[in-house]
């Protein structure tokens, strides 16, 4: 294309004139301010229509990007323009001068703006949905995507009117496929029971084979005490208030004797016969049974050597004389002064596998050459040693029994701790009715723990097993049960200070009130101790006071320490008579009363108002001597014989002491 030749002006009219006659022309907006937004599609003039690309039937139209602005500068001199032709022709630019770019010629169109896609409906209506703050949500969002959608309101609106949204309902609870619930721990339970009722039910169970001939007679039930009747007359009251008595709390009623233990063995089934009725079927194998075979049948001595062996986990009837013979066989003067604690843990322990064995040798071995040391305890001038020089000086406190104790045991191969505490043991006063509590004070006492056999922890106290001290002097006496009683009832007279020591069975941890109180939540009974095996911890009544005016019949009653216990072969022979010394109704007429005894408990009823006046006291005796004679064995019907007889003579020693109130 030729160029042209720009015309030439003489004057600034002349060219504003020229510039006027330009169809095309637009004057550039002031800079000052922003450019005001193009005006929306179909308003102002309609100079042209262009056509646009259909896309899924709705008319597209696209409008021509603004070039960038240029800064304003000063304006040249605007060329000459020709607008003949349809087309635009570009004006040579005048030389040495930056002319600004020329505006694009804006283009409207008739057709109407495309309307939006239909919007897709929620799941769930705004207008369904209760109480629930997601409906407000939903709405905020959906006019904050309309506000900023660059399409106008105005477009929106025709759109919307033209394709309305449609709303999809969700279906209805009932409508819905929820899988099942699993069932509950009842229902579990209850389906579970009636499966077992109906296969136990289901089930035929053979009779046990029980032979005459090859079983022992052996009572099924253990016998029970005889009914509670007094020993002296008492009034109807009384009866009619010990029946009411027993019928709101019955009286655990004590075991019979243990002279025989049947053993488990294959006479005895655990199997139940079933309830009697037809047979599913035939059964051959059940009608007759297979016969006893004589040549496996134990003779009364092998049944008699098992029941035997099941009392050997009791220390109470275990056989400790090989130990108790080898502690006596080692006095502290005879041990070498070069490391007697490894000589004794030699001497003491290596003849016995079982740990338990050499627990009590060493605990029989501190009875036989340690006495306490009632000069420093009752002088306040405790001094401190070493386990040596507490082995050759004879005398010890209770810390330094532990000591000694730990020491051998340690080098032995045991193991074995020193527990300190509070015990019941000389000073200590019974918490009496009323008092106050005393502070805790877990410390003034020390004892041992050792693992023994199957890693059973024991507790035992060497110290007191050794001796007792009373009137500021210490009487030697050998206390076996310090060693053999249960932890349990170990733990009623030591409290320790430290609550991993406690090695309860039933894995408690007493306070310090259950522990002062005690079980009898009272003042206790006094206790002086037998060799006859009768457990102190058996004692009813426990309490101490005894009301006389109470209008009952008072059961005395007692057992031994172990149902194995054999008072020929544990003990120093036949048992000695048991009898309650009473004052009498009002006090006026003494009386020494027998208690029944099946061979293992002793007891015995008394009216309350035969006991005695408010004020006295009452005891428990054993017979000891008869007419000068050793008493061992003496029973009931014997006594009464020799007393009815006339003259007579007789002895006893006191085993526990009551109070009346």
């Amino acid at each position: 294309m030729a160029d042209v030749e720009e015309p030439k002006f003489n004057s600034l009219a002349e060219r504003i004139a020229a510039l006027n006659q330009q169809k095309n022309f637009t004057a550039p907006p002031p800079s000052t301010k922003r450019p005001p937004p193009p005006p929306p599609p179909g308003a102002g003039k309609h100079p042209s229509h262009v056509s646009a690309p259909k896309t899924n039937g709705v008319v597209s139209s696209q409008s021509p990007s603004l070039p960038a602005r240029p800064k304003r500068q000063n304006l040249p001199n605007l060329p000459r323009r020709t607008n003949t032709s349809e087309s635009a022709v570009e004006s040579p630019s005048v030389p040495g001068r930056d002319a600004p770019p020329p505006l694009p010629t804006r283009k409207n169109s008739t057709q109407p703006s495309p309307a939006l896609p239909a919007r897709r409906p929620s799941a769930q209506p705004l207008n369904s949905r209760r109480g629930s703050n997601s409906s407000d949500v939903s709405h905020i969002s959906t006019l904050s995507n309309l506000s900023l959608n660059p399409v106008s309101s105005r477009t929106s609106t025709m759109s919307t009117e033209v394709q309305p949204t449609r709303r999809v309902l969700a279906p209805t609870l009932d409508q819905a496929k929820l899988p099942p619930l699993p069932p509950s721990r009842q229902e579990r339970e209850a389906q579970e029971a009636r499966e077992a009722a109906e296969k136990q039910a289901m089930e035929v169970v053979k009779a046990p084979l029980l032979s005459a001939r090859s079983a022992p007679a052996v009572p099924q039930s253990r016998p029970g005490l005889p009914p509670r009747l007094p020993s002296r007359p008492n009034n109807s009251t009384a009866h009619l208030q010990v029946d009411e008595n027993s019928s709101v709390t019955p009286r655990r009623l004590p075991p019979p004797p243990s002279a025989f233990v049947r053993p488990a063995t294959t006479f005895e089934s655990t199997r139940r016969p079933a309830a009697p009725g037809p047979r599913s079927g035939p059964r051959p194998s059940d009608e007759v049974p297979p016969p006893v075979p004589i040549s496996s049948r134990p003779t009364f001595s092998q049944i008699d050597s098992v029941a035997e062996r099941k009392t050997t986990s009791c220390l109470i009837c275990r056989d400790f004389s090989g130990p108790d013979s080898v502690a006596a066989q080692y006095p502290s003067h005879s041990l070498p002064r070069h490391d007697p604690v490894g000589y004794l843990a030699n001497v003491l322990c290596g003849p016995f596998p079982s740990a338990t064995d050499k627990a009590r040798a060493i605990f029989t071995w501190c009875h036989h050459n340690i006495a306490y040391n009632v000069e420093e305890f009752f002088g306040k001038c405790i001094k401190g040693r070493n386990v040596e020089e507490t082995i050759f000086h004879g005398k010890a406190v209770c810390q330094g029994y532990a000591e000694v104790y730990q020491a051998i045991a340690q080098r032995a191969g045991l193991q074995c701790v020193v527990i300190g505490g509070h015990g019941k043991g000389y000073g200590y006063k019974p918490l009496r009715n009323g008092e106050p509590l005393p502070p805790r004070d877990p410390s003034g006492h020390a004892w041992n723990a050792v693992c023994i056999d199957n890693g059973e922890w024991k507790l035992l106290d060497a110290c007191w097993g050794a001796g007792s001290v009373g009137d500021q002097q210490y009487h030697k006496q050998f206390k076996p049960q310090m060693f053999c009683l249960s932890n349990d009832l170990f733990g009623l007279k030591h409290f320790p200070k430290e609550e991993k020591y406690f090695f309860r069975n039933d894995g408690r941890i007493l306070t310090w009130e259950e522990y002062i109180i005690g079980p009898t939540k009272g003042e206790k009974a006094e206790f002086y101790g037998t060799d006859e095996g009768i457990s102190e911890f058996t004692f009813s009544p426990a309490e101490k006071h005894i009301p006389v005016y109470s209008g009952e019949v008072v059961r005395f009653q007692f057992s031994k320490v172990c149902e194995h216990w054999i008072p020929e072969r544990h003990g120093r022979g036949k048992s000695y008579l048991l009898l309650m010394k009473i004052h009498g109704m009002d006090g006026r007429k003494e009386d020494l009363v027998p208690l029944e005894t099946d061979g293992f408990w002793w007891w015995t009823d008394i009216s309350a108002r035969d006991l005695g006046a408010p004020g006295q006291t009452i005891f428990l005796y054993g017979l000891t001597t008869l007419n000068n004679k050793d008493a061992r064995g003496v029973t009931k019907e014997e006594y009464y014989r020799t007393k009815n007889s006339g003259g007579y003579s007789m002895s006893w020693a006191i085993y526990a002491k009551w109070e009346l109130v």
